[in-house]
């Protein structure tokens, strides 16, 4: 066995280089596939090593174990096992090569080796060589044979042949026939190689001497050691017959069909022996029917025996061709499949590896396999019987989600018959679509002075993927309008895409809002797409007419001229105004409200133009007073009115004698009466106080003083104010003199005032300073007038307020721009009315004052 092994071994290298160069032209197919062949011999004990499958693959182990790799056979029987932790290939069952091939030389088997991630297939062929564990056998323990004592010399006897179930060297090598004085024997080989031999009779028969002979045929092989089988030969002798049937064909052929029925009719042999009477009988019977039926599903060879009544006999060879019927469907294996497939795979993708086979023979067994329908996948063969599915074209999951891939496998017979599979096969997604909004542009309307968070509209885009690719956000892009930001007027919902106004809008002044919004999905990388959204605002009525001309200035006359001799349609004046709304809520329409006399004007309708609608006469008033509203079309309508002054004169004096009384606007006198009033009420009510407060507080310190002198503190004689020193160093260019005459009532005390001299000093003790100072207090409490900053200061107050009520009145003036020259004139004459107030004012609190001095100084 190690022998063999060894030359095995070296087999395999020599074929090595051809299954390499065969590997490398698998490798441009879509599946990666190697074929490498061993040989061992038959009965090894189970765990024997048959070959490092590994190494001869050029796999490593990892790759092994990662892809998982595994032995797909079509046999029942797993004769070996595949050790992936170490690369080898072991056997798994007694292998008994005549059960698994019978006769048929080389016998070998085949099954394939598959990994995944990728996929790879890998075809391993075992060839089983023989072992001489086998004798050759007779299927009989012994031969019979009749002969006819006169048979000739070369007559020959058919023997049964041995069978050896070893081939080769093993196999039956020769036949020995023992010895004796009448008969050889003949080897002969057939075509196939089958040793077949004969018994020729060399020296006739005696049947007087010997009426029969014990012979042995022995068969050996060629095995080391050699092993043998013998048969025992019976030999009866016979009278005389002297000839032998004869075969019309050494060779009879003929086909059968393999169901054919019991009984069905195959062929006919003919024999003829040339004797007569009952020696010219000839009978048939097969010889070695057993072993001639061992390929039985393919062909059988059978031996004729014709024998006639006399014992001789002759044989022909029968070979019956087995014609395959087309009875057998083929079937489908699947090897792998791979659901679901990314809609990005590349075309060629393999998805699956079938194995088809049908036990057939011929044309019932060439099968052929398709895909049945029209869809994006095509089947390869790469190897014998085996099939790959793989992508024709680039898969869209948006298109097809799913696919029933259906393989058809047809046999080629008459008829042909097939078989289906059925391959459910998914697509999963990858983010190759960006999301479309449903509108290319979104134009909405919404009305002004809407509240704030107010949805607007809502935005919507679809994205065919699935999943989070398929998950739309929306977001705002940010823009500016008007230098802000589209953020400070819309929001956008981010999942829902409803878009909502964040403030509440002014069609005065915002028209329009042009923005643009993206919708992205939630895929890796994400995908984007935009849409512009226009808001257009509309406008509603929320703002009255505003009337340019005439200007209205409040209770301010302002007069158009029509001369007497104005003819019907004459212009007056024009009505002008606008409005800020837009649409119908800016169309105005002029009517006269109320007016002097109906009967003398009209005003357009739309234009505002004021006009005659009669003859001017002499007996219309000068003064006529028209009040024109203005409306606008809106829903519900607004509307401003003017007052129209219009003089109906020849000239301007006419006109400002007649308009010098023409009566204010009730209100507007009503409220500048209002303030003039209010406002000289305040100037006098705090003229008022501050002359109260004054001549309080004059009181107040006349009443000290009274109180001081009626005290009993004794007369002491006193400095000037003014007095320092006697000797002319001090402070006093001159030295006066005093002459103070008091009585013990000092209200009536009198004071004298003498020249300036210098012959009477008066010397005063410095321990009197105090009292002195004292008493120059209260002289200057007496004597001393009032201050001119008190009456200045009273002055001062009165003339601010009255300097703020002409302040008043001129504000007043500015307000209304257009007063005629009688409403100037009465508001100077009012100006200096409270001017000369204030200077009546001044003067009487300051002739008062001095008025209530002199009285304190006759009191004193």
């Amino acid at each position: 066995v190690g022998n063999e092994k060894t030359r095995c071994v070296k087999w395999r290298c020599g074929c090595g280089h051809v299954w390499r160069l065969l590997s490398l032209l698998l490798c441009f197919s879509p599946l990666v596939s190697g074929h490498i062949r061993y040989s061992i011999p038959e009965e090894m004990k189970k765990g024997s090593l048959i070959g490092n499958v590994a190494q001869d693959l050029g796999l490593d182990l990892k790759r092994l174990r990662s892809g998982r790799a595994r032995i797909v056979s079509g046999e029942s029987i797993q004769y070996t096992e595949l050790k992936a932790d170490k690369g080898t290939l072991v056997v798994n069952e007694r292998i008994d090569r005549e059960q698994l091939c019978g006769d048929v030389t080389p016998c070998s088997f085949s099954f394939e080796i598959i990994l995944e991630n990728p996929m790879e297939l890998h075809q391993v062929t075992v060839e089983i060589t023989d072992i001489n564990d086998h004798s050759p056998t007779f299927n009989e323990n012994t031969l019979r044979f009749i002969i006819s004592e006169n048979a000739v010399s070369g007559a020959r006897f058919s023997l049964t042949s041995a069978e050896d179930q070893d081939v080769g060297v093993n196999g039956l090598k020769e036949y020995f026939l023992t010895e004796n004085n009448n008969f050889v024997l003949e080897q002969n080989s057939n075509t196939d190689g089958r040793k077949y031999v004969k018994m020729v009779l060399q020296k006739p028969l005696d049947r007087e001497t010997n009426p029969s002979l014990s012979l042995k045929l022995i068969a050996v092989d060629g095995g080391t050691p050699q092993r043998s089988g013998t048969v025992n030969i019976d030999i009866t002798v016979l009278d005389a017959n002297d000839n032998a049937p004869v075969f019309n064909q050494s060779v009879y052929k003929a086909t059968v069909l393999e169901n054919s029925p019991k009984d069905t009719y195959v062929i006919t042999v003919n024999a003829s022996d040339a004797d007569h009477g009952s020696n010219g009988v000839v009978t048939y019977h097969f010889s070695d029917l057993h072993s001639s039926l061992l390929n039985v599903l393919k062909s059988m060879k059978i031996v004729v025996l014709s024998q006639s009544k006399g014992g001789l006999t002759d044989s022909s060879k029968v070979i019956i061709e087995v014609t395959d019927v087309n009875d057998n469907a083929p079937t489908i294996s699947v090897m792998s499949f791979t659901s679901p497939v990314s809609e990005d795979s590349p075309p060629g993708t393999t998805i699956g590896i079938i194995n088809v086979k049908d036990l057939d023979s011929g044309d019932n067994g060439q099968v052929n396999c398709k895909i049945e329908e029209n869809s994006p996948f095509k089947i390869k063969s790469n190897l014998r019987n085996y099939y790959t599915l793989v992508t024709d074209t680039v898969l869209d999951r948006e298109g097809v989600s799913d696919y029933n891939i259906t393989v058809v496998a047809t046999d080629s017979g008459l008829p042909p018959l097939s078989v289906r599979r059925t391959f459910h096969l998914k697509v999963s997604d990858v983010n190759d679509n960006a999301p479309v909004f449903l509108q290319s542009v979104y134009n909405t309307f919404i009305t002004e002075n809407n509240s704030p968070g107010l949805s607007v509209l809502t935005l919507r885009a679809k994205d065919p993927d699935e999943n989070q690719n398929a998950r739309v956000s929306y977001i705002l892009e940010e823009t500016n309008v008007g230098g802000s930001p589209i953020s400070d007027f819309v929001s956008v919902n981010a999942e829902s895409g409803v878009v909502h106004a964040v403030r509440s809008f002014d069609y005065e002044q915002i028209k329009e809002l042009l923005f643009v919004v993206k919708a992205q999905d939630g895929g890796s990388p994400p995908l984007s797409s935009n849409v512009t959204v226009k808001i257009l605002i509309q406008d509603q009525n929320d703002n009255p007419p505003q009337v340019l001309y005439p200007v209205q200035t409040g209770g301010s006359v302002v007069a158009e001229m029509v001369p007497r001799s104005a003819d019907v349609g004459y212009l007056v004046t024009k009505v002008v105004a606008v409005d800020v709304d837009s649409g119908q809520n800016a169309w105005l329409s002029y009517k006269l409200q109320k007016a002097t006399d109906r009967a003398l004007f009209e005003v357009g309708l739309q234009n505002g133009e004021i006009r005659t609608i009669r003859q001017v006469s002499d007996k219309d008033a000068v003064k006529q007073r028209l009040t024109v509203i203005v409306e606008d079309n809106g829903q519900p309508s607004r509307s401003a009115t003017v007052i129209v002054n219009v003089a109906v004169a020849d000239s301007f004096p006419e006109v400002l004698s007649e308009f010098t009384d023409f009566t204010h606007d009730k209100e507007y006198k009503d409220n500048l009466t209002f303030y003039l009033v209010l406002a000289l009420a305040v100037v006098s009510f705090l003229f008022i106080t501050c002359l109260v407060v004054i001549i309080s507080v004059k009181i107040y310190r006349w009443r000290q003083s009274r109180i001081l002198y009626q005290s009993k503190l004794p007369v002491i004689p006193y400095y000037p104010p003014r007095y320092s020193d006697t000797l002319g160093t001090g402070t006093l260019p001159h030295v006066y003199n005093y002459e103070v005459c008091r009585t013990t009532d000092s209200r009536k005390s009198d004071c004298k005032f003498g020249r300036a001299g210098s012959q009477n000093v008066l010397i005063m003790e410095p321990s009197s300073t105090g009292t002195m100072q004292r008493i120059q207090s209260d002289r200057n409490i007496l004597d001393e007038p009032d201050s001119p900053l008190e009456v200045s200061w009273s002055n001062f107050l009165f003339f601010f307020f009255n300097f703020c009520l002409l302040g008043l009145c001129f504000q007043q003036q500015t307000l209304f721009r257009n007063f005629i020259l009688r409403e100037y004139i009465y508001l100077f004459f009012l100006s200096c009315v409270v001017l000369l107030m204030s200077v009546f004012s001044a003067l009487s609190v300051h002739i008062l004052s001095h008025f209530y001095l002199r009285m304190k100084k006759n009191v004193l």
